[in-house]
């Protein structure tokens, strides 16, 4: 059902955005949005500052007229995406929330810190002996020898006759057998099981190709997210949703059609509160008493919306204080 209401909400916001006049004059600092050409400054300097982001002319069919042709949207690409957000459960979460007046909770800057329990384990395993009698190692008292360079001993001498390495194979000794408690290559048990293995013992990694686009209708970047699995395979919806925070999957995420590239419906991140969330910031930093620039406006957009995706590693951006 709520799928049903998604794409009915996406088809009426595709026909208010077509009516919506281009925004001219600036509106940052009061409302937090952007024109066409302050989303192109912005997408500048963040492919400035972080290379791994460039400018795509997409389709020329659904080109805007409004924006650069060789400048339609932002994208990166292979972005690591090594755990589900069901596993971060094990691990300790620290949240800033960034908008407090928001009806629906408002969005959270969130940090996620490795386990008390994870790290005490570690330092077990740290301290573990290979000595099976967990005997400790007694101190030497007696004087040592170093054998010099010149030393005319040789401990070959003492080994005998090398072994003939033909007669060896031909009696099978030199096979292998298979030793199903034998360490595997992570692609060959990920192969064996479907991609899935038992205990989640082997890293799960899967990559995602991310976009920014200007949304003429809400006069803010929107962040698109098409993923794929270890075998480089696309992922299905229901897949996509396990690298979403719970709290935002099938809500603040939805699937729809790319305004720049043909072909199926990708996840995107809905812009509807991109706008107020970005005015609260730039109140924030004038609260301090410095000023948030519009060409950083796309730095600080990657940062809050990482609370929606925060196991896709794609901000390796400078660090941002409020």
């Amino acid at each position: 059902m709520q799928r049903v209401l998604n794409f009915a909400h996406s088809k009426a916001l595709a026909v208010a955005e077509y009516m919506t006049p281009v925004l001219k004059d600036s509106k940052f600092k009061e409302t937090g949005r952007l024109t066409p050409d302050e989303f192109v400054a912005a997408g500048d300097f963040l492919v400035h500052h972080c290379p791994t982001w460039f400018w795509s002319p997409g389709d020329e069919s659904k080109s805007r007229s409004y924006l650069p042709k060789e400048k339609q949207f932002l994208v990166t690409k292979n972005v690591p995406c090594y755990k589900r957000c069901k596993q971060m459960e094990a691990m300790e979460v620290t949240e800033n929330i960034i908008d407090e007046g928001d009806d629906e909770g408002g969005w959270v800057e969130t940090r996620f810190e490795q386990d008390s329990n994870v790290t005490a384990v570690q330092e077990k395993v740290a301290d573990m002996s290979l000595d099976s009698k967990s005997e400790q190692t007694k101190p030497v008292t007696g004087p040592l020898h170093v054998q010099d360079e010149n030393d005319d001993d040789d401990d070959d001498d003492d080994e005998g006759e090398a072994a003939d390495m033909e007669e060896y194979d031909e009696k099978g000794l030199g096979e292998i057998e298979d030793d199903p408690a034998a360490l595997q290559p992570s692609s060959t048990v990920a192969a064996a099981t479907g991609g899935e293995t038992e205990g989640d013992t082997v890293l799960q990694t899967r990559t995602y190709d991310l976009n920014i686009t200007y949304d003429k209708y809400y006069q803010t970047p929107r962040m698109w997210l098409f993923g794929y699995d270890e075998r480089v395979q696309p992922l299905h919806h229901s897949q996509m949703l396990d690298d979403i925070s719970q709290d935002h999957a099938n809500k603040t995420v939805t699937l729809e059609a790319h305004p720049h590239i043909p072909g199926p419906p990708r996840a995107s991140i809905h812009p509807c509160k991109h706008a107020d969330v970005m005015k609260k910031i730039i109140e924030t930093v004038a609260e301090g008493g410095s000023e948030l620039g519009v060409h950083m406006y796309l730095l600080i957009f990657l940062k809050f919306v990482q609370a929606v995706i925060p196991t896709i590693e794609y901000d390796y951006t400078r660090q941002f204080t409020m």
